[in-house]
């Protein structure tokens, strides 16, 4: 190992919800940076868009459709995948979000949320990186390579309103944490499992609850804004160096760590 080697060129990374602004900016980033990229999504349209704008930049790219709650799509995807590149190095379970039916306000009681709608984030977020884990983890092992998931946040304090997202991220990290020993113990002794925890950043799963129509921030927004000591929202852009190095040997010895991408955020109790 190399600790300062952060070389990724030849690396194959899939990506799960690709089609989507942040997940789409780090799959563009990794091919940047020398990488060949499958991009899934259960929407073909939007990964089709990406990996078009990558290969028309010189890059290697494929999009490949893919329900993260379906075994049988999962296991086609996989093969996909190593019939085009021959080997999977490194996974990102992207796939995620969360639903205003699940998320409290003044039109939302506790008492009357839908379990239907809480179901519906813990198995996007949860079980969606777990099963898309057991179809490529085998592809991992035999690469010695990195999964790295999404948390929030919210992993780190639930947050108000967000019932449902806020427990399914901090299930994402004590997936993460198990995973990265299960897989050493048992697997691989170079297989690491990591994950980032997003700060703030305006999404089409978030806008609501932070922005206005008229693009002011809510009371909520504001009350981010100022838990934040950089004082603003990150950027997708912002979320690929710490992938990029995760999938680097710069960090090969980095396994069942939780990285804060936050602006300060989660470091400030607002006194």
């Amino acid at each position: 190992m190399n600790a300062t080697n952060f070389d990724v060129s030849g690396k194959v990374a899939v990506v799960t919800g690709a089609g989507g602004i942040i997940c789409g900016v780090m799959a563009r980033e990794m091919a940047k940076a020398g990488m060949k990229v499958a991009l899934l999504d259960l929407f073909l349209e939007g990964a089709q868009k990406i990996a078009g704008e990558i290969c028309a930049a010189g890059g290697e790219a494929v999009a490949v459709q893919a329900n993260v709650l379906d075994k049988e799509s999962l296991t086609k995807a996989c093969q996909a995948v190593t019939d085009r590149f021959g080997k999977v190095d490194v996974l990102v379970n992207g796939a995620g979000g969360n639903k205003k039916e699940a998320t409290t306000s003044a039109e939302m009681s506790f008492f009357d949320i839908p379990i239907d709608a809480m179901k519906w984030v813990f198995d996007l977020n949860v079980i969606g990186a777990v099963m898309t884990t057991q179809a490529f983890g085998m592809e991992i092992a035999k690469s010695g390579g990195v999964v790295i998931n999404i948390a929030s946040m919210a992993t780190y304090h639930p947050l108000t309103n967000t019932i449902a997202y806020s427990g399914a991220k901090a299930a994402v990290a004590n997936f993460t944490q198990w995973m990265a020993v299960h897989f050493n113990q048992n697997y691989s002794k170079n297989i690491r499992v990591n994950a980032i925890a997003p700060g703030f950043l305006l999404t089409n799963q978030n806008r609501f609850l932070m922005q206005k129509e008229d693009g002011s921030p809510t009371e909520r927004g504001e009350r981010v804004l100022a838990k934040t000591p950089m004082g603003r929202y990150g950027e997708p852009e912002e979320m690929a160096g710490p992938v990029l190095w995760l999938c680097s040997d710069a960090a090969s010895f980095v396994n069942g760590a939780i990285i804060p991408i936050d602006g300060g955020f989660s470091a400030y109790w607002g006194v």
